[in-house]
């Protein structure tokens, strides 16, 4: 079984991370199989939607592998990887489909960077989010602030990043980053359902509007900002601070 599962049913993609022992983080398997997902679903044109989730009920996403990628300790390894997986974030945004991150769970780091990269985010009442990454002295490295700069206000997106602190769902609706937040129970189901009445069932119509959102993206120069952040956050890597914090990480955990 793959470490990133994925079903067609009705014209929606579903792309699952199948990592629930390590809480659905993303190492370099993920990457790869999330790579030949994109590749396919940017030529399939019968698709109206696509959703991102983890596998089990109680991650999303904790973000990339700190047993993996704590190994990284210098600027070009660290650039490698994070500009890899935002390349990846990138396209999904781009999609010209609407996209749905299905948080069913904690998502936390680089799992809020995913979610921002959809369109809608449906989430579960008892998930907590977060963009802890300040915390280990580093910014957003897969994009993930300048995809949030563009679909929030600005002064809750500021909050979100410079806090470092992990919220309710709730909170997270005030602040509009969830679009939607549905009961634990049936939680799977609800999501379903609400996506199913978001969409007509004409995929060119469907892909018309996202185009228009898509262009606007292509135009600001999205890519090569996000590509700025990235480099950023390489330098912030090799930072004594952040190698420091990763150290903390693995003291704790031994």
């Amino acid at each position: 079984m793959g470490k990133v599962l994925v079903n067609e049913q009705n014209g929606i993609l579903e792309i699952k991370i199948n990592r629930p022992e390590r809480r659905n983080a993303v190492d370099f398997d993920v990457m790869n199989d999330l790579e030949a997902i994109l590749d396919e679903a940017e030529r399939n044109e019968k698709l109206l939607a696509a959703t991102i989730t983890g596998n089990g009920d109680k991650a999303f996403c904790a973000g990339g592998d700190l047993s993996v990628f704590g190994n990284l300790t210098t600027r070009q390894e660290a650039f490698y990887m994070l500009s890899k997986m935002g390349n990846l974030l990138y396209r999904f945004m781009t999609l010209h489909i609407p996209t749905y991150a299905i948080i069913n769970g904690t998502a936390v780091g680089g799992g809020m960077e995913i979610a921002a990269s959809a369109d809608f985010r449906l989430v579960k009442e008892d998930a907590a989010l977060g963009f802890i990454q300040g915390n280990q002295a580093i910014t957003t490295g897969w994009g993930g602030s300048t995809m949030l700069f563009e679909k929030m206000q600005h002064d809750a997106a500021l909050y979100m990043l410079t806090s470092g602190k992990k919220m309710t769902a709730a909170k997270a609706k005030e602040l509009r980053f969830a679009s939607k937040v549905f009961h634990t129970d049936a939680f799977d189901e609800r999501a379903a359902e609400y996506i199913r009445q978001s969409l007509i069932p004409y995929p060119e119509v469907v892909r018309a509007y996202k185009e228009i959102k898509v262009n606007k993206w292509i135009e600001s120069g999205l890519k090569k900002r996000m590509e700025e952040e990235i480099s950023k956050c390489s330098e912030l890597w090799i930072s004594e601070a952040h190698l420091q914090a990763v150290h903390q990480f693995f003291q704790k955990r031994h």
